[in-house]
């Protein structure tokens, strides 16, 4: 949860000021979370109901969703028209997006699941609440598998052989995907490019740096990056780079929404 955090924050500057290049003030004085970290501590939240409430997760995730982006409109702007209305509708239903608002708020399902088969379970719950198309479900599903490898001891290699057998080819490089890239909100043109940033990164500060200056959907794409790459250079521990990150991160977060990580690392760790 806290590395998509932190990739979100780090991406906010940038979502619509493009910058190619690594060479970047990581935390800019505009740096903000987004509508990305209130739906990832959405879920988070939801996880945690589900599990001390026995509650059904897809009701809790609604639940959750709508209570937290009902109070915390996202500061950056971001929610898209058909999940605002879903927000403030009195029955909602989901509306069949393939956007990647679902890919970017899976990343806790990877991070609870004990098993890949209940990771990709319940990522599918977390999405098809709203994006229940079925690329919109692929992309949640996708991230979820790469957070659970990447925190279970898989190498790179092997998370990219299992991303590109089951849902993405994974066949272009970051020097290759940087010049042409261009603002995209779909998840098919997002998470390939996000787990490609975390495969050729050398430190979770890297796999930020790389995804923002892929372009695109900054806060997005660098919330899914860093969602991977936090779940694998955290399972060797929290270098000092990484605590410094984490802390300037949760500093931005209302009261509130810290409390709800805070609650999940006590109970899983920081990872």
């Amino acid at each position: 949860m806290i590395g998509a955090i932190i990739g979100d924050t780090a991406g906010s500057t940038y979502e619509f000021a493009n910058v190619k290049t690594k060479d970047f003030p990581l935390f800019a004085p505009r740096s903000s979370y987004t509508d990305d970290s209130i739906m990832t501590i959405a879920v988070g939240s939801a996880l945690l109901r589900a599990s001390e409430k026995s509650m059904d997760f897809s009701g809790a995730v609604v639940h959750e969703m709508r209570r937290l982006g009902r109070a915390y409109p996202s500061p950056m702007g971001g929610y898209g028209t058909g999940f605002q209305v879903w927000l403030l509708s009195a029955k909602p239903e989901p509306y069949g997006s393939y956007g990647n608002g679902s890919a970017m708020r899976a990343s806790p399902c990877g991070e609870i699941a004990k098993t890949l088969e209940e990771a990709l379970c319940l990522a599918r719950q977390s999405a098809e609440v709203t994006h229940n198309h079925p690329d919109g479900i692929r992309g949640a599903q996708a991230v979820a598998a790469a957070v659970y490898l990447a925190r279970s001891g898989e190498s790179k290699e092997a998370i990219r052989r299992y991303i590109d057998a089951n849902f993405y080819p994974l066949i272009e490089t970051v020097a290759q995907i940087r010049p042409e890239y261009a603002f995209e909100s779909s998840c098919r043109r997002t998470v390939p490019q996000a787990m490609t940033a975390f495969l050729e990164s050398e430190n979770f500060e890297d796999a930020i740096r790389t995804a923002v200056s892929l372009g695109g959907d900054s806060d997005t794409l660098t919330c899914i990056t860093g969602s991977v790459a936090w779940a694998y250079y955290a399972r060797r521990g929290l270098d000092e780079r990484m605590r410094v990150l984490r802390n300037r991160a949760m500093e931005l977060l209302p009261p509130d929404l810290r409390e709800v990580v805070d609650r999940w690392e006590r109970r899983f760790g920081q990872i």
